[in-house]
């Protein structure tokens, strides 16, 4: 992502580390970009929200992590923001500066590698908020040469430069003696209440307590237990074991009558390959797992933008990218080979950047409309559904559907279907199987919006969340999950 960007991630608790040797902390604030009180600051001594939903994990080489468990984030809270902050030198000196979610499994759903630090101490570096009935990830990116304290003064945070101490009264004296030079007296100064926000101060880390605790900025204290951040693994990508939580919080129940989280069985998982460059170009991904991966490309200029991968011959494969849209941005599907390497030949005029995905990155289909511009790849876990579309280009609009359901090699797409091949504006409704299923806007010059209409449950058992039982794709597999990056 660069800043501004925003992009879908799943309702479920995301891993969010923050990167390089940064404090971490998350402020829950309401639709007036304002937090409620001390309890919406989470923190280093108050790593756990009241609510649970949000809490501080610790630290590994490095990097701080939060975690956000997206549906159990009260209603009245609409942002929660990733807060990075350094108390040695600026955010220009830290290098590789970036924030990244993780779904469940350890997939990344989003990722920001911050290009624009200055001499702030402080910065917002993502958020989290509310959109049609989800979630959205924004690279935020603003910075706060006033530090911790102008950051979190900003979002309704009352800050004092030290609290009082009261000074105990002098003795009642009886007569004023004469004398040349009268001796001070000290005035006495009332006792007051602790203050929310209180100057950073050198002190040792205290245990999480059940009463409110002022906030402090992070000081040098022994990070918590370890987290283990998520790492590839051959055929298989997991989520490393939860830490201890720092104090034992109640988890909020479901909310009655919402749907199941839906699990994501095909394909293996993977850290996003990410690469930045200018004009026309050769990459060059190796180590990927074999099988169908997502190419997701956005270039900054005017004029031809072409896409194709390099066959073991070096020779150009079918086109996955053939656009004259200025700034084109959009998502594709390619295969990777069976050696694990990956060669792409891009042609663009102007700054671009590109990320080789997961499936699991797919972008999920629900009810609410989601918007986008250009080639895409979407996914459809739930039972029958039409999908309705509404384009605006002018130029072609093609859909294929891949169903997964029977399809038993991880390493191949099966047959595509395709549903739609027209020209220009146009509202298109198409019928979908039980999923799940990939849908590829293989062309899509122009903004759309997307929704699945009379949508049934799943016929699938139980066990599998709704969803229809894959058991042979299990094998060798591990699980991922689907965000929008």
């Amino acid at each position: 992502m660069i800043k501004g960007d925003n992009a879908f991630v799943p309702t479920a608790p995301l891993r969010i580390a923050v990167r390089s040797g940064l404090d971490a902390v998350a402020l829950l604030v309401t639709e007036q970009g304002r937090v409620r009180g001390d309890g919406d600051i989470v923190f280093h001594g108050a790593p756990v929200h009241p609510s649970g939903a949000v809490r501080l994990l610790g630290d590994e080489n490095g990097t701080a992590w939060l975690e956000a468990a997206l549906a159990g984030v009260e209603e009245e809270i609409v942002r929660v923001l990733v807060v990075g902050s350094t108390e040695r030198g600026a955010m220009r000196d830290v290098h590789g500066l970036s924030v990244e979610a993780f779904a469940p499994d350890g997939a990344s759903v989003a990722r920001y590698e911050v290009a624009e630090a200055g001499g702030e101490t402080a910065m917002v570096l993502a958020e989290l908020y509310r959109r049609a009935g989800g979630w959205k990830f924004r690279a935020v990116g603003q910075g706060y040469v006033n530090g911790l304290v102008g950051l979190v003064t900003d979002h309704g945070v009352d800050v004092a430069e030290a609290a009082p101490v009261p000074v105990p009264a002098p003795a009642p004296v009886p007569a004023p003696a004469p004398a040349p030079v009268p001796a001070p007296v000290p005035v006495p100064v009332p006792a007051q209440a602790p203050v929310p926000f209180q100057v950073p101060a050198p002190v040792q880390a205290p245990h999480p307590a059940q009463t409110p605790v002022s906030f402090q900025a992070p000081p040098s204290a022994p990070a918590p237990a370890p987290f283990r951040a998520p790492v590839p693994a051959q055929g298989s990508f997991r989520a490393p074991a939860p830490p201890p939580a720092p104090a034992p919080v109640p988890v909020p129940a479901p909310v009655a009558g919402a749907a199941p989280v839906p699990q994501w069985v095909f394909g293996a998982g993977f850290e996003p390959y990410v690469q930045s460059g200018r004009d026309n170009d050769v990459i060059t991904v190796n180590g990927l797992p074999p099988g169908p991966v997502i190419v997701e490309l956005a270039v900054r200029g005017d004029g031809y933008t072409g896409l194709w991968p390099l066959t073991r011959f070096n020779k150009e494969g079918d086109s996955l990218v053939n656009s004259c849209e200025d700034n084109f941005r959009g998502r594709v599907l390619t295969l990777v080979p069976g050696n694990g390497r990956l060669r792409l030949q891009l042609k663009a005029e102007g700054r671009w950047q590109l990320r080789v995905l997961p499936l699991a990155a797919a972008t999920l289909l629900t009810e609410q409309e989601l918007e986008g511009g250009g080639p895409d790849v979407l996914l459809h876990t739930g039972g029958t559904a039409d999908l309705h579309l509404h384009y605006r280009g002018d130029d072609n609009l093609i859909v294929n559907l891949y169903e997964l359901a029977d399809h038993d090699d991880p390493t191949e797409l099966p047959t595509d279907d395709n549903a739609v091949n027209e020209i220009g504006k146009r509202r298109e409704t198409v019928p979908l199987p039980e999923g799940p299923v990939i849908v590829q806007l293989e062309m899509a010059d122009g903004p759309w919006r997307a929704r699945l209409k009379d949508l049934q449950p799943h016929s699938g058992p139980s066990d599998t969340g709704g969803l229809a039982k894959v058991t042979d794709i299990r094998r060798g597999q591990g699980r991922s999950w689907w965000g929008r990056s």
